[in-house]
């Protein structure tokens, strides 16, 4: 064991190629050794391969469509064992994995959003958003003894923020997509699948409100600070001893062109 750390970022980019200029901010501010990004909208031919090559990441694992999801670990060592996800019996790019480092696998998942009726009889989005929770959960619960003594971080846009400090006011939030009682559960059972570790509430415990996500439709989201903590990034057990800290980029809702969420980073010791 060396006293070396790594950075992974995960960042909701929304739109790799209209945010590849708060990338590049974010690369020279953090110089996270993996970026872990969320909606690149961007299929195979469009996605800016040599400009993110530029800003020092050679090795690129990318799961793209057309027009919206997509998602993609960008790094500066190789990744190994790169692997593309489907789940709920659709291809649509919301789940690749890697390992780096040679024996650390990283999932980096965009969970649906769910549309905006919390109800998956009136609204297919959100059926979809547990099913897809459910999907992942069962796998991981059956393959339990596989993944027993694996180092894992899953890290992504979940779209679901789950403890009562999360979002901006709880008893509001009840009845509101991403902080509803029965996605709440859904996520739960998904994080307790493998025992996993959630990064950032190791270093910043309830009840401090802490947020990822400022809606586009607040223009005094730094005044209301009505935000929502939907990025997440989860480590086994195996890594917990190892966390050495993490960061929210708050100032990032604040540039040009802001995603409407922003950067959460950790760092690990190798």
């Amino acid at each position: 064991m060396t006293n070396r750390t790594f950075k992974l970022a995960t960042w909701n980019v929304n739109s790799i190629r209209i945010r590849l200029d708060l990338l590049k901010k974010l690369v020279e501010q953090e110089q996270s050794d993996v970026v872990c990004l969320q909606e690149v909208k961007a299929k195979e031919e469009d996605f800016p391969f040599e400009a993110i090559k530029a800003l020092g990441y050679p090795y690129i694992a990318l799961y793209g469509m057309a027009g919206y999801n997509g998602v993609c670990i960008l790094s500066k060592t190789p990744l190994k064992d790169i692997e593309q996800k489907d789940w709920v019996g659709k291809k649509d790019a919301r789940h690749i994995c890697a390992k780096v480092f040679d024996d650390i696998e990283i999932n980096n998942i965009y969970i649906p959003a769910g549309g905006d009726i919390p109800d998956p009889i009136e609204n297919l989005s959100f059926a979809h958003k547990l099913t897809f929770m459910d999907d992942v959960a069962e796998y991981w619960e059956q393959h339990k003894d596989v993944y027993a003594n694996k180092k894992m971080i899953v890290c992504g846009d979940f779209n679901v923020a789950p403890l009562p400090n999360d979002v901006w006011n709880h008893k509001q939030m009840l009845k509101i997509i991403s902080h509803t009682p029965v996605e709440v559960e859904r996520l739960t059972r998904l994080k307790n699948s493998l025992d996993f570790v959630d990064a950032v509430r190791h270093f910043y415990p309830e009840p401090e409100k802490i947020y990822s996500w400022w809606s586009y439709r607040n223009p005094n989201w730094q005044t209301n600070n009505k935000g929502r903590r939907l990025d997440h990034i989860w480590t086994t057990s195996t890594l917990e001893s190892r966390l050495v800290g993490v960061k929210i980029l708050k100032e990032m809702r604040s540039m040009e062109r802001p995603s409407d969420h922003v950067p959460v980073v950790a760092e690990i010791s190798l």
